[in-house]
């Protein structure tokens, strides 16, 4: 394995909102450990990985464009191992990622995927809207106004035409829960498994971690809450994931969100560590 060429491709700042600088790091990290490891990285943009011909069987990648996931895939069918893959980085996009969590009884709030020109007033449950998130789904949010946070119920027309403006035809609308909101990060297959309060470390892509506030500490399972991760991460079919979930005063953690590659930012030796095995490792098992 070792001298093995492979190919790494970093995300496009585009889509890394506010982190930017984290993204990088982690990416270079891996890179670094990769290298040391033996292997012989060579890394690509997605343009350059999306309009060149690829030599190297083996990728490694946080790439989120549209083409470039498409190139990813077939890259994959004509035989390249991919980590992620390009199945799971497209799973994780907002509506076939919530899809997906409910299709599984993955523990997640009320939701709904509809156009932005129908009118909704009740959840699958048969529970009322009150207050909720809108959330593109089409893709991940790359700006501040891809999630909004909708106190009222009588607000939500008005929210939902302001998506149809800009062009985006379907939403995901989860129902607002209560608790404290946690961010997880993990990779598949590994004892490595990080969680957080966001808001105690001021840890924030759009601010968004401030309407559930200050966290009260509510107990629970951290080794439940790593197992419904790594049972996710699977369904999605990801390696490298992180995510974000709200714990009710009861103990229970409900997945708000699931993401390939984050920025693994508070803890970022020990996952470039973990990550880079998972790589090696998955390797590793396509050349015996």
């Amino acid at each position: 394995m070792k001298h093995l060429p492979i190919a790494g491709i970093p995300r496009n700042t585009l889509f890394s909102p506010n982190h930017i600088g984290n993204d990088a790091a982690i990416f270079s990290a891996t890179v670094d450990l990769l290298q040391e490891a033996g292997f012989q990285v060579n890394v690509y943009t997605e343009q350059e990985f999306s309009e060149k011909p690829l030599q190297e069987k083996f990728i490694f990648t946080m790439l989120r464009g549209e083409q470039a996931i498409r190139r990813l895939q077939q890259v994959e069918k004509e035989g390249g191992i991919s980590v992620n893959s390009g199945r799971g980085i497209e799973n994780c996009a907002r509506e076939r990622m919530t899809q997906l969590l409910m299709q599984h009884h993955i523990p997640h709030p009320d939701s709904l995927i509809i156009d932005t020109d129908e009118m909704v007033s009740v959840f699958p449950s048969g529970k009322e809207i009150t207050s909720c998130w809108v959330k593109r789904g089409d893709f991940h949010a790359i700006h501040r106004e891809d999630v909004t946070y909708v106190r009222k119920a009588e607000h939500l027309k008005e929210i939902m035409a302001e998506y149809a403006l800009r062009g985006i035809r379907r939403v995901v609308i989860n129902e607002h829960l209560e608790g404290d909101l946690v961010k997880f990060y993990g990779v598949a297959g590994t004892d490595f498994f990080h969680w957080f309060y966001p808001y105690n470390l001021r840890h924030s892509k759009f601010g968004h971690e401030l309407i559930n506030g200050k966290p009260e500490g509510f107990l629970f399972s951290e080794k439940h809450l790593k197992e419904t991760c790594e049972v996710t991460a699977g369904i999605l079919d990801l390696v490298v994931y992180g995510g974000d979930c709200i714990v009710s005063p009861d103990g229970i953690a409900r997945i708000i969100d699931f993401n390939d590659w984050p920025s693994f930012a508070p803890c970022r030796t020990e996952a470039s560590q973990a990550i880079a095995s998972a790589i090696i490792k998955t390797f590793q098992k396509q050349t015996i």
